[in-house]
């Protein structure tokens, strides 16, 4: 019951003035605006004229399902991130079932994915990633229970919120690939099976997320192909237009290298180096003369500084278990996790990125955290020492995250208070 309690109140903490700050703030402007697009016409308009997006549909949908039920305003925006948000709190428990069979450790990754302000501020905010994340994570799971069906159709999903979604996909599908080699060898029928499962059905699910585009005369270069004859004539009209936008698309994704003044670089996103600021302003109601208010996607500092010394201890499992010949499973999952959604990043030095598109991953390092517990109390499982600097950990994590919460919450403090949180420079 301990994961589901801990979702359950971090679910409250999540929805507890979820409408302040009361107007769209960073890039809700361009999603909710989606959403409600959606909502409408089902495609994405400017005034009565088509729009270009650069993103898929699926996570704005997830937004739009908010705003049908709570209305057009800061809760209905929200809402379906905090949902979110809660259970991706509890399906990481589930992984950590899956992988360590210990209830205590289900509690312990449960707790510290509720102290996180980076997933506190992302289920408090209308924006994609979180929603990215909760495909992502499902994904993994089925993959994990060796569920492929469904987990090609989770990761088709992820990808059809977000491109970034078809690097997990990627990296799990050649390690199903690789586990099937290692086990029986590859046989035709079982590689045209896992095509299935990792390329058509991922593919079939991610262009019927365009279905909207597709009924609707309003998408943008919905008939930019009929007409046109050319080698690939013989497919149709519709599919070579979609190609078409893909294409600007792909363009734009690739060619975004204007400075953005929160923009970090991927090598600073472990240790927190440039938060990015989602909201920031100055009201006069603090009781002192100098007042701030705040959202900033911030990870709880010294959960993210450990969780980094934890992935490096697991990759050293990891590179140990190989050398021995024996396969580490609950190490390669975790960097499975990591190699889909942080490595790749390192291949847009020049691309403008913002280190909250970390909550992606995650997940996966504090599952790293879990694995680390694991094996130092595993070493003397009977020794209340151990037991105990595990505990003092969590409770100095939770002290953090409560010494932060006013800049996770957007909750009116002092200027004094603000600049005091303020560790680093880099993050003003």
């Amino acid at each position: 019951m301990a994961p589901i309690l801990i979702a359950l109140v971090s679910f409250i903490l999540r929805i507890w003035n979820l409408g302040t700050p009361k107007g769209l703030v960073f890039d809700e402007v361009y999603y909710v605006d989606g959403a409600k697009d959606l909502l409408k016409y089902g495609v994405e308009v400017t005034g009565s004229s088509p729009e270009f997006i650069v993103h898929p549909s699926v996570g704005k949908w997830c937004i739009g399902l908010g705003i049908k039920l709570f209305g057009d305003n800061a809760f209905g925006w929200r809402i379906s991130g905090a949902v979110v948000g809660a259970l991706c709190i509890y399906i990481v428990a589930r992984i950590t079932n899956q992988l360590f069979h210990s209830k205590s450790l289900n509690a312990l990754a449960a707790g510290l994915m509720a102290l996180d302000g980076l997933q506190l501020v992302h289920s408090r905010t209308a924006l994609l990633d979180l929603f990215l994340t909760f495909f992502a994570l499902l994904g993994a799971f089925a993959w994990l229970k060796n569920r492929y069906w469904l987990a090609g159709l989770l990761f088709g999903l992820a990808s059809a919120t977000k491109w970034s979604g078809v690097y997990f996909l990627i990296a799990f599908a050649l390690a199903a690939l690789v586990i099937d080699f290692r086990s029986s060898g590859i046989e035709i029928r079982l590689l045209t099976k896992r095509a299935f499962q990792f390329f058509i059905l991922p593919v079939t699910t991610y262009v019927f997320s365009w279905v909207g585009w597709f009924t609707s005369p309003r998408g943008w270069d919905r008939q930019w192909a009929d007409g046109k004859e050319s080698r690939f004539s013989f497919i149709p009209a519709p599919l070579r237009s979609l190609w078409h936008y893909h294409a600007e698309m792909l363009h734009f994704h690739t060619t975004l290298t204007e400075h953005h003044a929160y923009q970090a670089n991927p090598w600073s996103w472990l240790v927190m180096g440039r938060p990015t600021s989602f909201y920031y302003e100055t009201p006069k109601n603090c009781g002192a003369k100098d007042c701030a208010q705040e959202v900033l996607a911030l990870g709880t500092p010294i959960l993210w500084w450990f969780a980094t010394l934890a992935l490096a201890t697991v990759v050293g499992f990891w590179i140990s278990s190989h050398l021995k010949s024996k396969p580490d499973r609950a190490a390669t999952f975790i960097l499975l996790g990591i190699v889909g959604g942080y490595l790749p990043w390192f291949l847009f030095q020049k691309r403008t990125v913002f280190s909250f598109y970390a909550i992606v991953f995650e997940p996966f390092l504090i599952l790293a955290l879990v694995y680390c517990a694991k094996k130092y109390l595993g070493l003397q499982p009977w020794n209340r020492n151990r037991k105990i600097v595990v505990a003092l950990l969590v409770l100095l994590i939770a002290i953090n995250f409560f010494y932060f919460l006013p800049l996770f919450t957007a909750k009116v403090i002092t200027y004094q208070a603000w600049s005091q949180m303020m560790w680093w420079p880099s993050w003003i």
